[in-house]
């Protein structure tokens, strides 16, 4: 399904950049995925650029709060997981072992978000939908595609989830042996993944190409560095990319006879 009116509790459905440097972001995410961007003057200031693909919405870059940029916080790709009722969620979120960044407040008329920390650290938002959903477009080339939870203590997350937002999980396997995924009602809606050495815990996001070699290498061209791959796997092919400011991120190109 490529274009989304609405998402279950617990599905990715949207994700930003809080970087360094937006302008310079936006020129690259522009020119590797073909983006054009809404800019949208935030009350506090900051303008949030909403990333547009054939003019549906598919993520945003926006810069980093002053104290986070005052503390050294690398620019980093945030997922969000949307919920029915926020309020509702976030009472959950530390009887479940998490911790709230932010408590629940409204985003003009787009929707009312929070934002927390599992039991491993890995920082998420909450996302309840009015007039934005979240991304309209996905798993198209240039739009979200997919998004692993990167994590070092698989079983205190996946308690968590199923206690906050009533995720369930199952196990596939494909090249690397049996991978957890999040599932939603009926829908699998995301993965489990080991997190990478050196690397903290967190919500990673994966964005579709056409191809995924290519991509890579224009990235590289643009200023950014391919940290692992391209890899050719049963599923498909991915390859982690971080982009100049250091926002990290990847590609996906999924094999159909893998469908």
């Amino acid at each position: 399904m490529s274009q989304r009116t609405s998402y279950t509790q617990g599905t990715p459905n949207w994700a930003d950049l809080l970087t360094t440097d937006p302008d310079a972001a936006k020129s690259f995410y522009g020119q590797l995925f073909g983006w054009t961007y809404d800019d949208v003057p935030m009350p506090e200031g900051p303008v949030y650029s909403m990333a547009v693909v054939d003019g549906s919405a598919v993520a945003a870059i926006a810069p980093q709060p002053p104290d986070m940029a005052a503390q050294g916080v690398p620019p980093a790709w945030h997922t969000y997981l949307a919920v029915d009722d926020v309020d509702e969620v976030i009472a959950r979120v530390e009887p479940a072992g998490g911790k709230v960044l932010m408590a629940p407040f409204d985003v003009m008329h787009a929707g009312r978000m929070a934002f927390v920390t599992d039991p491993t650290g890995a920082a998420v938002g909450l996302w309840q939908a009015r007039a934005h959903i979240g991304a309209t477009r996905v798993n198209e080339p240039g739009a979200m595609t997919w998004n692993h939870l990167m994590t070092d203590n698989e079983s205190a997350a996946v308690a968590f989830y199923h206690q906050v937002l009533g995720l369930t999980t199952g196990t596939v396997d494909f090249d690397e042996g049996p991978h957890t995924i999040f599932i939603s009602g009926e829908d699998t809606v995301a993965g489990i993944a080991a997190a990478r050495p050196g690397v903290p815990n967190h919500w990673h996001v994966y964005f579709a190409v056409e191809d995924a070699s290519a991509a890579a290498q224009r990235a590289t061209e643009l200023g950014g560095t391919v940290i692992d791959g391209p890899r050719h796997l049963s599923i498909g092919t991915m390859a982690v990319l971080r982009d100049p400011q250091g926002g990290m991120f990847s590609v996906f190109v999924p094999n159909p006879a893998a469908s």
